[in-house]
């Protein structure tokens, strides 16, 4: 006897790896709707095609970033793969700019992948002291005319904040097109699609799953043709999330917006209690006046908050205390904030700087901080407590 068919409000976990297509009319309509490479289709056809939990994680994502399609891929970096190989043509790719202060990922896949596979001519884009020179921008933009600008809105570990959208506007008036790498921000804070971006990314691993126990991607836009090549190279290429992490992610999402701003509220708690210990040198993040990209921050995300990450840096006499002191904070809060190589947990995580980045941010007493959604008192009087041991 069948099993009688069950109502959910949830949509049901479809672990097909080919739909049932019924007759050879059908089949034939799918096929060729398929070469309109439609976000939603008719008939599924095949899950690394396209895959109904996929597409329902989709919609709600595409709301959220005000968005007319998003695309999941298996990881953030399957997303910025996708995002920037819908620009590169065989004859006709052009130059690529970046900002140097984005994701070690993002910049090692410029040197392994673009540089060295895909022979693409890159030019790299740093900041002066701890802020870009949108003057400095402007001239590159001019002497180079690069066919695409990837920059991300709050920079890792440094939480430089960048004005987005004169960024994007000097961009287009040079006939670039615009990547953006929002995770840092989420669409909560800033929506770059509705400045001008062509493409807008996530780790969708980090704030919108949210509980360190998903990984994936979302690349977002509102240019019908860039959808349909974008869905054409995740399909060739096989960058498709599983229905099962699809599932997951969907549910997760719905309680996306309540994490994020629990997230932004500890953060700035937690930012204004170090900016007044007497143990701590500095501390970086943008909410607080003491910035140096503050203005931007203002300016880009108004009042709707100011991320989830703060860094600081302990105070020490010289680099063995610093560096002592560091190890001794992580020590003492090893049960309360553990150190994982990751951001946007539901828990309060850690990282030390100079272990990770090396030469690059030469500090042995500075730890970057993903804040979590715990009870913020608990949180601030963990931290002070660890901070007086030292």
């Amino acid at each position: 006897m069948r099993a009688k068919r069950v109502s959910s409000t949830r949509t049901p976990i479809y672990r097909d790896a080919g739909f049932l297509l019924g007759d050879i009319p059908t089949m034939k309509q799918a096929f060729a709707d398929e070469h309109n490479h439609p976000h939603s289709p008719n008939s599924y056809i095949y899950s690394r095609y396209r895959n109904p939990n996929v597409v329902a994680a989709e919609e709600m994502i595409m709301e959220m970033e005000n968005a007319q399609w998003s695309l999941l891929t298996q990881s953030g970096m399957a997303a910025i793969d996708v995002a920037l190989s819908v620009f590169q043509t065989k004859e006709n790719t052009g130059k690529w700019l970046f900002f140097t202060e984005i994701y070690g990922g993002t910049n090692s896949f410029i040197d392994k992948v673009l540089i060295n596979r895909r022979g693409i001519d890159i030019i790299r884009f740093a900041p002066e002291g701890d802020d870009y020179s949108l003057v400095h921008y402007a001239n590159m933009l001019e002497t180079h005319k690069p066919s695409v600008v990837f920059f991300e809105a709050i920079s890792n570990p440094m939480l430089i904040t960048v004005d987005g959208a004169e960024i994007i506007s000097l961009a287009k008036k040079h006939g670039a097109r615009v990547i953006v790498d929002n995770t840092f921000a989420t669409p909560m804070l800033w929506q770059p699609l509705n400045d001008g971006a062509d493409i807008v990314i996530h780790s969708a691993t980090k704030y919108m799953a949210g509980h360190g126990n998903l990984s994936a991607g979302v690349v977002s836009g509102n240019d019908p043709e860039l959808a349909k090549q974008a869905i054409e190279y995740r399909k060739w290429v096989g960058h498709m999330l599983s229905p099962d992490e699809a599932y997951r992610l969907e549910d997760m999402l719905k309680t996306f917006k309540l994490r994020f701003t629990q997230h932004c509220t500890n953060a700035f708690a937690i930012a204004r209690c170090l900016y007044s210990h007497p143990m701590v040198e500095k501390v970086l993040y943008p909410g607080l006046p003491s910035h140096p990209t503050h203005t931007n921050a203002i300016k880009m995300l108004g009042d709707k908050g100011y991320g989830a990450i703060v860094t600081f840096d302990i105070k020490g006499k010289d680099w063995a205390e610093k560096e002592k002191r560091c190890k001794r904070f992580i020590e003492v809060l090893s049960n309360q904030i553990p150190l994982v190589p990751t951001l946007g947990d539901a828990d309060t995580i850690l990282m030390p700087i100079e272990a990770v980045w090396g030469d690059k941010f030469p500090f042995p007493g500075m730890i970057r901080l993903s804040v979590g959604i715990e009870d913020e008192a608990k949180l601030v009087s963990s931290i002070k407590s660890a901070l007086e041991q030292l």
